[in-house]
Formats: structure tokens, C-alpha cells, sequence
């Protein structure tokens, strides 16, 4: 089980190498052997955790693996791991660990290493997001549009091969033909042998003999793109909506990336929405109440619905007008089912003449 170095000197991981300094000194002023209730066991421990945590490469180890790697790191023999000599020596300076950039060039340079060859390397298009703004009553029955943004697109002139395979090619004399080069890396493992793609021919093995000037051998421009977008009855602000293919072109006719549209429902004047559901803001004249008018509502859908106050029903509450509502999203086309209309009432008091003021109070 290995040892917390932190716990043993008592500080946190974040500790300064002040605070470890200090905690150091008072410890080993504590437990020297040489003094009155000393502990030999004790100071050793304190002068282990010191050694590591004081040294910024040795800590560094410590705080990502739990423990620190010398010498051969744990394995036997030394000299370099190069499975194309067949050689299986371990040997490698901790500090270069950082060299390789993740896990996975590791698994590439042991396979590699092997006889298994990587696959070439193709820059994809990157990933676009843009903006949409619609309203809530384009929110409320979908629609169909189009939207036009600034991307790389596919340079038309060479078909986005970036050069022109009828000219012919030339082989690569930076890899002698083979595409690929082999570098020597350090890394938490040991020293690796590890082939990476020509950076000249970009892993072709041989150079084109006739590059496009218009889009200086990439394969692609900036330039306007137009698609079409449908957006679904009942979407939500904020929801995105995902094209395969429509973000920006790759590299000497690589793969494209995708388009994210974030639709953004913009406030509505008359109607405030919440999830499915939609709440209207109503004036309400008491004496039509009393005299048991229906009170007309406008609804999303344009037209009206003339509603009748329920006996008893608490004025300061919101009515439930069902079905009223947004579609939801998702739902069939030919069912589309709804969320319901909230009216809030904001209630006027008004005038009354004195002969209605009697009648009420003789009512009363």
C-alpha cells in the first residue's frame, strides 16, 4: 500500500514548498533519535516524505501515479524499448513521462512497435454551432427555412482532393515512399520507438505533382453555406438540432463535421411559456363576472376561446384552459398532443353609479 507522504507531514496536497519546509523541520526537530523521546522509525518516514514532496519532479510522480519511479521504473533490465530490434530494456528518466500526449500514443507506439500499422491520419472537418432565432408562434407549427453561414466548404476546382491525381505523383523523400516516420519519445513506460505520419506528405508517401492554387493544397475555401433546416413543432429554446455533414469541409477530402443548430424562441409579447405550457395575462371586469359574461381569450394557434369563470373559483388562481398549449415536441405529426393554456386574472375594479351601488347593497 503506498504511503501518504502528504499525511505524514501533516499538510495538504496543495501545500506550498514553504508550508512542507516548515512542517518538515518541526517534525524532524520532534522525532531525531538523538533526542529526548525520539523515534528512529518515525524520522526515517519524515526524511522519505521530505525527499519527495521538496523535489518537484518526484512530487509531480507522486501526485499523479501515488508513487514515485526511479531508475527502471519497476522493470527489469534497461537500455531502450524497441520492439522493431525485438529489444525489451526498460530503462528511462521519470521526468520525460509528460513527453507522450495521451494514453493512447502509448498503446499506438507498443503496436506499432510490432509490425501493426496505424491508420493514416485525415484531418476531419471541425464540428459548427450557429445561432437560429424564431418566434413562438414559428415555434408553435414548425417550419421549414434556410440558414447561411461562413465555413470551409469543399474547394470545387480540384473536387477538394487538394491537388490533381491526373498529374501524377512524386515520392516523398522525406520518408523514402513509406508515408510514415519513426521518432524515439520518452514516457511514463520507458523510451519507445514510434512511427507518426509524414508531416510532408501527409502520410501519402509521395507529393503530388501539381498542387490547386485556389485552395493551396487543402482541399478546401471559406466561403457562404446555405442548407435547409426543418425545426419540429413544439421545440424548445435552446434545444439543438444536429446536421450530419454541414460543418466545415476536411482536409484533402476528408470527412466533413457537423452542423449544431441552437434554436433560440425569442419573447413573445402576449404569451409566456413554461415547458408545454403557456400563461396569458387577462384583464377581468368583475361586473361582466357577476353577471356571468364568458371572458374571451386569444390563444397561439391566432384564434379565440371564450371561457366561463367556474362558480366559487378563486380569482387570485390561474385558470387551466386544457389542450391550448405548445405541441410536444416529438410527438406524431398527426397527434400532435398539447400542453395546456394558463389565463391570469388582473382584476379591475369598476366604476358603479349610484343607482347599481344601492341594488348591490340591497342585494347584499
Amino acid at each position: 500500500m503506498n504511503k501518504d507522504y502528504y499525511k505524514i507531514l501533516g499538510v495538504e496536497k496543495g501545500a506550498s514548498e514553504v508550508d512542507i519546509k516548515k512542517a518538515y523541520r518541526k517534525l524532524a526537530h520532534k522525532y531525531h533519535p538523538d533526542k529526548t523521546g525520539g523515534d528512529e522509525a518515525k524520522f526515517k518516514e519524515i526524511n522519505e516524505a521530505y525527499g519527495i514532496l521538496s523535489d518537484k519532479n518526484k512530487r509531480a510522480q507522486y501526485d499523479r501515479f501515488g508513487q514515485v519511479f526511479e531508475g527502471a521504473g519497476g522493470f527489469p533490465g534497461g537500455g531502450q524499448w524497441d520492439f522493431s530490434q525485438g529489444g525489451f530494456g526498460f530503462g528511462f528518466d521519470p521526468s520525460n513521462m509528460e513527453d507522450l500526449s495521451s494514453v493512447s500514443d502509448i498503446f499506438d507506439a507498443f503496436f506499432e512497435g510490432l509490425g501493426v500499422k496505424r491508420r493514416k491520419t485525415y484531418h476531419r472537418g471541425a464540428d459548427m454551432e450557429i445561432i437560429k432565432e424564431i418566434s413562438l408562434e414559428e415555434a408553435f407549427r414548425g417550419i421549414d427555412d434556410k440558414v447561411s453561414y461562413e465555413t470551409f466548404i469543399s474547394c470545387q476546382t480540384c473536387s477538394g482532393a487538394g491537388h490533381f491525381p491526373k498529374e501524377g505523383f512524386t515520392k516523398c523523400a522525406a520518408c523514402d515512399g513509406k508515408g510514415e516516420i519513426r521518432e524515439t519519445r520518452q514516457s511514463f513506460f520507458g523510451q519507445f520507438s514510434q512511427i507518426r505520419p509524414c508531416a510532408k506528405c501527409h502520410g501519402q508517401g509521395q507529393i503530388p505533382n501539381k498542387i490547386c492554387k485556389d485552395c493551396s493544397g487543402t482541399g478546401r475555401l471559406k466561403d457562404k453555406k446555405e442548407i435547409k433546416l426543418t425545426i419540429a413543432p413544439g421545440i424548445a429554446d435552446g434545444q439543438l438540432i444536429k446536421i450530419l455533414g454541414a460543418g466545415q469541409a476536411g482536409e484533402r477530402g476528408a470527412g466533413a463535421g457537423d452542423l449544431y443548430v441552437r434554436v433560440r424562441v425569442k419573447p413573445h409579447h402576449t404569451f409566456q411559456r413554461l415547458g408545454d405550457d403557456l400563461i396569458v395575462k387577462q384583464n377581468l371586469d368583475l361586473l361582466k363576472v357577476l353577471a356571468g359574461k364568458k371572458v374571451e381569450v386569444p390563444t397561439i394557434s391566432g384564434g379565440k376561446v371564450n371561457v366561463e369563470i367556474p362558480v366559487g373559483f378563486n380569482l387570485r388562481e390561474r385558470l387551466r384552459i386544457p389542450g391550448e398549449g405548445m405541441p410536444k415536441f416529438g410527438s406524431a405529426p398527426s397527434s400532435l398532443r398539447r400542453g395546456d393554456l394558463y389565463l391570469e386574472f388582473d382584476i379591475k375594479v369598476p366604476k358603479v353609479d349610484p343607482k347599481l351601488k344601492k341594488e348591490l347593497e340591497d342585494f347584499e
